[in-house]
């Protein structure tokens, strides 16, 4: 069959996964009265909760052309589009021969689109450009094109990758066209630009069976399912197979008990597969992303794509709070350790090392959004955690000394707030690169920043802009320290004791600072109930109950105490919020704040040590 493989790339929240259920529904895959979800490719449950893309899912679409002929098999890989999942996205890039880049006809090429356009380029994959979108009335259609033929050239394109056909697109109304001024018609100049532009595999069909594994699930019957294209040969079912590492050992022999192919959204067994299609295979045990599944005579293995280091981590400890073990149903170190292993096996931006203790792990990753999802998704699965303010990992240069990894900050932001951005910017050692007006009374500012001083930064940037401010940013370099970061002034106001916290005594503590906690909730020593007005911690007493006694007040009745609603926080807020010597404890139906040591006097001497470092 006529083959095409292609990825769509795209910045957060430009219409690539849209765009993809039209071309499922105008291809035939999706029957006329068949119910489909919206963005149908999102479908993991934190996907459709925070509307983005996080893991790279493979489909196809079967295309046949209007005037006849040979119909046409488009595999189509579905990538994310933060910089925090960039680790999915460059070993996608291996498994196609062209991609389709999509840019929002408003917002234009944004760093995400940098990031993973570098990696396609440096391939010599060819991009398909489409403008999406085009009905907005902010569109800015032939800027946006500057815009990426600029970052074209940037990223060092050579003749071929310039020359870029381009396509002006509506992905929610379902049409795409060669004209900038057409607004109606259907996705065909799309199927047909897709099949003219890039080429079929050109892979060996004869030589012995190679397959390069990119993405790793599991099945409950299946048990390891293995994800990617057929670098050669063919491979039949129950055929033998060996997994290679990448310097060509073998790893364990088997036999390729099922090969699933894509079709539409879903896998499809077949009893054989050649190269150039995209496939999945169960039948062994060990082998992972980035080894080589081959027929039993092939012994070198092939190149596996190098992934960017990651530039953050976060200690995953046993959650140790008197509250410990009465919502999760996994609170063992051995429970964390199994799941934290098998996460990094299957996702190599992220890497776990177990500390001395046996108790806590260190998760190093790409940034606060992916790990982030990585608690969320085990907190949904039962577990319990206490976890750490996020650290950056240091490096050091030749001559020894110390670097801290930048990102690249590109700020949208109202007029009006430009000023405070770029104030509280320079606080957090960020240098000021560029600074442009945009459309409709915004300015874009961009910045080249420590990632330290980043962390905790985006709920203040939300207040400070209204919730109008829209920050992307993206992994720069490694580059010189940039000293002492002033952190969170404010101290925190800390319970002295366990018990229910009682509104009589969260009256008066409302006029220090701002509570987290409400009338009636379990507290214990240690916890941290609120933030206090002044730099300082405070330990009060948020269970101090009215005396009662036989004497009536003098004034009648009681006032009753109103008491403002608390301030509760998202996973995302209370990582970024505590301080090094504070804690989360994360369970299935809490998150509450902590200090690292819950007995003041532990805490005191805790303190002591590290002045005296």
């Amino acid at each position: 069959m006529n083959l095409r493989n292609i990825a769509i790339i795209a910045h957060v929240d430009h219409g690539k996964t849209t765009l993809v259920d039209q071309l499922f529904r105008q291809s035939g895959t999706f029957r006329d009265n068949q119910r489909v979800e919206e963005r149908a490719m999102d479908s993991n449950d934190l996907e459709k909760e925070r509307g983005i893309t996080i893991l790279a899912k493979p489909t196809s679409v079967e295309w046949t052309p209007p005037a006849g002929g040979e119909a046409v098999r488009i595999n189509i890989v579905d990538t994310p589009g933060h910089a925090d999942f960039g680790g999915e996205v460059e070993r996608i890039l291996s498994m196609v021969d062209g991609v389709v880049l999509l840019v929002d006809s408003s917002e234009g090429a944004m760093p995400q689109t940098k990031f993973v356009t570098g990696k396609a380029l440096a391939l010599g994959l060819r991009p398909i450009v489409v403008v999406n979108k085009v009905d907005r009335a902010d569109a800015r259609i032939q800027e946006v094109l500057d815009e990426v033929f600029d970052l074209f050239v940037s990223l060092d394109a050579n003749d071929d990758q310039l020359d870029f056909p381009v396509l002006y697109a509506s992905g929610r109304n379902g049409y795409a066209s060669t004209d900038m001024d057409a607004r109606e018609g259907t996705l065909q100049p799309m199927f047909e630009t897709i099949v003219a532009h890039v080429p079929p595999p050109s892979l060996d069909q004869d030589a012995p069976f190679t397959f390069l594994v990119t993405l790793l699930d599991r099945d409950n019957f299946l048990g390891r399912i293995l994800t990617g294209r057929v670098n050669s040969g063919t491979v039949k079912t129950n055929q033998p197979i060996h997994a290679l590492d990448n310097d060509g050992n073998v790893i364990e022999t088997g036999r390729a008990s099922k090969i699933l192919s894509f079709r539409g959204l879903d896998r499809v067994p077949v009893d054989e597969a050649q190269a150039g299609d995209i496939i999945s295979l169960a039948g062994l045990t060990v082998a992972t992303v980035a080894n080589t599944i081959a027929d039993p005579s092939v012994t070198e293995a092939l190149h596996a794509q190098p992934i960017d280091p990651p530039t953050l981590s976060m200690r995953f400890a046993v959650n140790d709070s008197p509250m410990a073990g009465r919502e999760g149903s996994k609170v063992t170190s051995r429970m964390i350790r199994d799941r934290l292993f098998r996460e990094a096996e299957s996702n190599v931006a992220v890497k776990v090392t177990e500390a001395a203790d046996r108790d806590s792990f260190e998760v190093a990753g790409r940034g606060e959004l992916q790990l982030g999802v990585l608690i969320e998704t085990m907190r949904r699965e039962g577990f319990e955690l206490g976890i750490s303010r996020p650290r950056v990992l240091f490096g050091e240069d030749e001559d020894g000394k110390k670097t801290e990894p930048y990102e690249t900050v590109i700020i949208d932001v109202d007029d009006e707030h430009s000023g405070t951005v770029v104030e509280k910017m320079n606080l957090r050692k960020a240098e000021l690169t560029d600074m442009r007006p945009s459309t409709g009374g915004k300015t874009r500012i961009t910045f080249s920043a420590p990632s330290r001083g980043m962390i905790g930064y985006h709920g203040e940037f939300l207040s400070d802009t209204r919730g109008t401010g829209i920050m992307n940013r993206l992994f720069e370099k490694y580059g010189p320290h940039k000293g002492n970061i002033e952190g969170r002034k404010n101290g925190v106001l800390i319970s002295n004791g366990a018990g229910e916290a009682n509104s009589y005594a969260l009256g008066p503590l409302e006029e220090r600072g701002i509570l987290f906690v409400a009338h009636g909730e379990a507290l214990y020593e240690g916890m941290v109930i609120g933030e206090n007005a002044k730099t300082d911690d405070l330990e009060v007493n948020p269970m101090k109950a009215k005396q009662l006694t036989n004497f009536r007040a003098s004034g009648g009745k009681d006032d009753a105490i109103r008491l403002t609603p608390p301030k509760r926080m998202t996973l995302e807020q209370a990582i970024a919020y505590i301080d090094d010597d504070e804690m989360v404890e994360v369970t299935p139906k809490s998150i509450r704040l902590r200090k690292r040591h819950l007995d003041p006097h532990e805490r005191k001497k805790a303190s002591r040590a590290k002045q005296a470092a």
